[in-house]
């Protein structure tokens, strides 16, 4: 798929130690995800809690002991903190899991409406909620501009998470198109494209059709299922397009290659790899030589999927989470 192409799909459907490479795990050998009773022996209820940031809201979810470990989950560009929801109901009784989500993406857009930067303030604001709350080295997993997300608050803020898991994203997607791209060279395009996405922007849009927007369509670039495409359309539709816009833009021109080595977290990244759009080879050279420098880093391949690897294959995903969540 060409430069071009790639990008406007991702616009309108949106709207140095080396790598430990580990071998694709086999679907045939995973049950599906079920709830874990791993509840603390010394168990005294369930607790939920709501918090409101200025850029985004956070749920938790999880034994009311403080020494369960605790995971955070941040969701991509257009997602919901739904995205997670079946990863939450199958680790809820085993950490504290906090769920986040971006306002404007399938709630009230408030700030984030304004065309002012929004993902260093987001991610700052995120960091020193886990530091003001005493979250001790939460597992942070995140997916696309989520996984972004995430290795920012590693890297500048080293000593917060005790993991992190990256969920098909590079430290700098400019090159995913251009292997020589700089933030320079796709800054003028990604102004462009935000501003057309601004531009797009309707108030009362009318309510999503549910219908599944078919392989061909921009969608399917993000899923290979039907069930994955829909959420994925309806997830875009309702998500606030001034947010998209910036959000987009701030990914485009976010490069933290550079800042890799400050990580001191281990850092595990799944990539998604599908015959019909790219093969093995070329799926680990668009994203494994990115984390270049990361000093604990392994990388894992999971087949068969599109972008939303928990969308198209959530029992390779699950399996791959519970590895993470073990170390």
């Amino acid at each position: 798929m060409k430069t071009a192409t790639i990008l406007a799909a991702m616009a309108v459907t949106m709207i140095s130690s080396p790598a430990v490479y580990a071998a694709p795990i086999n679907a045939t050998a995973i049950t599906p995800a079920a709830q874990k009773d791993c509840r603390p022996s010394a168990f005294t209820g369930e607790e939920k809690q709501n918090f409101d940031l200025k850029h985004s809201t956070v749920q938790m979810t999880g034994p009311m002991s403080m020494d369960v470990p605790a995971v955070i989950f941040i969701p991509g560009l257009s997602s919901p903190r739904d995205v997670w929801a079946a990863t939450v109901e199958a680790n809820y009784l085993c950490y504290r899991v906090y769920t986040v989500q971006i306002r404007g993406f399938g709630d009230d857009a408030g700030p984030n409406a304004e065309q002012t930067p929004l993902l260093e303030p987001f991610t700052q604001e995120l960091a020193a909620f886990i530091r003001d709350n005493d979250i001790n080295k939460p597992a942070i997993v995140g997916h696309s501009l989520g996984g972004l997300s995430a290795l920012m608050i590693g890297a500048r803020h080293p000593d917060l998470p005790g993991k992190i898991m990256v969920v098909d994203a590079v430290p700098f997607i400019g090159t995913i198109f251009n292997p020589i791209a700089t933030v320079d060279m796709v800054r003028a395009q990604a102004q462009a494209m935000s501003a057309g996405m601004r531009a797009a922007h309707e108030p009362d849009k009318p309510t999503f059709d549910g219908k599944d927007p078919g392989a061909q369509s921009q969608g399917g670039f993000y899923s290979n299922s039907p069930a994955g495409r829909t959420l994925v359309a309806k997830w875009s539709h309702e998500s606030d397009v001034r947010v998209t816009a910036q959000a987009f833009y701030d990914d485009l021109t976010t490069d933290m290659r550079s800042d890799l080595p400050q990580i001191t977290a281990p850092v595990t990244l799944l990539y998604a790899q599908d015959d019909s759009a790219m093969t093995v080879q070329a799926a680990t050279s668009a994203f494994v030589p990115q984390y270049a420098g990361t000093p604990k880093f392994e990388a894992v391949m999971i087949s068969g999927s599109r972008h939303f690897i928990m969308l198209d294959q959530p029992e390779k995903f699950a399996a791959a989470l519970d590895a993470f969540l073990a170390k």
